[in-house]
Formats: structure tokens, sequence, C-alpha cells
């Protein structure tokens, strides 16, 4: 095994996955802490989508303390603020069937990122200019912290003029709730500046490969590491753990129990399933604690 360009220890790689799935990470890990391993001490943090909401709130707050929140106060008020797919008045069902067609439409993951920007910004020139205001307001109250921790979070986007990938983190000089609101704009295009910023699970869902470097890998995929994208483009998670081997780094991923795939996919952004999602993650983080401790430690 290839060690040389190994710098850094450990990182925790938090996926995309909507409302359900930021649930289901907070379930994971308060599970696994429950037991006696916290992962939230990692050297690097990367998360996407729902995945940089939960980075951000273990940034801040206690597994426990967001675990009660997702198993009581959601099974009683539905909390519109973790929906990560904002579209308004946009059945999921549309921008799915959009996300489609313009795959279907592209030759690569490069032409599909510049497409999905394009389709952005025209709904953006449609709209009446106030989700980006609402949006940055219902992220930013469900976050623990108002400024980035000392610790390394790295938040991915998507350039919505240029199809670029964007890594924001405390040295980019971009409000974290701006940089999470960016991450989990999925229909609409959020602005930071002068710039306009897409979900960041178009680069990769996971985006496992920024981990590149360090000695142990772990990544919690509440999509199972599932993809829409051809095989050939490299998108699909199998093809990230690959790259982070060949440089050296051991990997460990974790994915929904098979009983609870109803709640992901068409389900993941129905708040009323966030309470299950959460449990559902704590039964088998619980149950993995043992075997990733002696991954993590």
């Amino acid at each position: 095994m290839n060690t040389t360009s190994l710098t850094g220890r450990r990182a925790l790689v938090l996926g995309g996955g909507g409302s359900t799935g930021n649930a289901w990470l907070i379930g994971v890990v308060a599970g696994l802490a429950d037991t006696g391993l916290d992962v939230t001490d990692a050297d690097l943090t990367i998360g996407t989508s729902a995945g940089s909401t939960a980075a951000v709130q273990f940034a801040g707050a206690a597994p426990s303390d967001l675990y009660r929140q997702a198993t009581t106060a959601q099974a009683t008020t539905p909390d519109r603020s973790h929906a990560s797919r904002p579209a308004p008045n946009r059945p999921v069902t549309t921008h799915l069937d959009r996300f489609r067609a313009i795959i279907a439409d592209s030759v690569d993951a490069d032409e599909m990122r510049r497409r999905m920007g394009a389709a952005a910004l025209g709904l953006e020139a449609t709209s009446d200019g106030t989700w980006p205001a609402t949006w940055r307001s219902t992220v930013a109250a469900r976050l623990p912290v108002d400024v980035w921790p000392e610790r390394d979070i790295a938040i991915t986007a998507v350039d919505a003029a240029t199809g670029e990938p964007v890594v924001f983190d405390r040295t980019s000089g971009v409000d974290i709730a701006d940089a999470v609101a960016a991450s989990c704009s999925s229909s609409l295009p959020f602005p930071i500046g002068d710039g306009r910023f897409i979900d960041g699970g178009y680069r990769r869902n996971e985006n496992a490969d920024l981990a590149a470097g360090h000695e142990r890998v772990l990544v919690l995929a509440p999509f199972g590491g599932r993809t829409m994208h051809p095989l050939a483009w490299g998108m699909q998670l199998a093809a990230q753990v690959e790259e982070l081997r060949a440089g050296g780094s051991r990997v460990e991923t974790v994915f929904p129990a098979d009983e609870d795939e109803h709640l992901f996919g068409s389900n993941a952004m129905r708040p009323a399933l966030r309470p299950e999602a959460a449990r559902a993650g704590h039964r088998l983080g619980a149950a993995l604690a043992e075997r990733l401790g002696a991954f993590w430690r």
C-alpha cells in the first residue's frame, strides 16, 4: 500500500440525502457516540447538501442533542428548514425529471453541471427574487453556530455560471450559513457575492474523494452510494472509494439498512419521516460501533 502521500489522519464524509438523510446522519453519529465512539473529532469533515448541514450541526452541538431534536420536535411539528432541495411551487418529481433529462442530454459530468447551472439560472430569472433571503434565514436557523469553527470543515457546491466545483471552508471568506445554503440549493441558485451556486451533490453525491491524503476515511451515505449518472462518468461512490484506496487511504462506508430504504429516494424530502430516519440511523450506528471503533481509533 502506498502511504507516502497521506498527510492527515481521519476524515468524516457526510453525503447528501435530503431531509430524511440529514436525520439519518444525525442518528448514525449519535448511535456511535452513545456506544462510546465519537467520530465528530475527525481532522476533516466533508459535507455535501444535507451532509453540509450535519457537518456544521456536529461542530456546534452534541450528537445526542441533535438526535433528541430530530426524534421529538419533528414528530409533532414538520420542520421545512431541513428541506435541502428547495424549489418553490415545483414538486420533487418535476425536478427529478429535469435532472434525468439533463443527464441524458449530457456527454459527461462537466456538461451535466453546466446544464444544471443553466437550468437553475433560468428558474431564477422567472422567480420573484425573494427565495434567497428566505432560504438563508431558514438555513441559519437550524445551524448551532454562525461562524466557522476552528475544526476543518469542507462544504461543497457548484458554480451555476460555469459548472465548476467549489469547496468552501473557513478560509474562503464566505459566511458559514451562505456556504451551507449554497450546498443545499438544488433547483434555484443561491447567490454569494457576484456568484450563483447550486447543490454540491452535482459534483459527486458524497464527494469522498476530497478526503484524499487521509489515513482513514469514514463515509456515511444516506443514498447508499447509488448514482443516476452513467457509471463511465465515475460519479458513483464506488469510484471515489477506489481512488482513495489507490492513494493509500483505508475507507469504510455506511449505508442505510435494506429495511429502511423507503425513507430515502422519493421520500427524502418528507420532514414527517425524519424521526423514523433518525432512529434507523441510531440503530445502525450502535450496531456498527464496535467494528468502526477498531477502524477509527
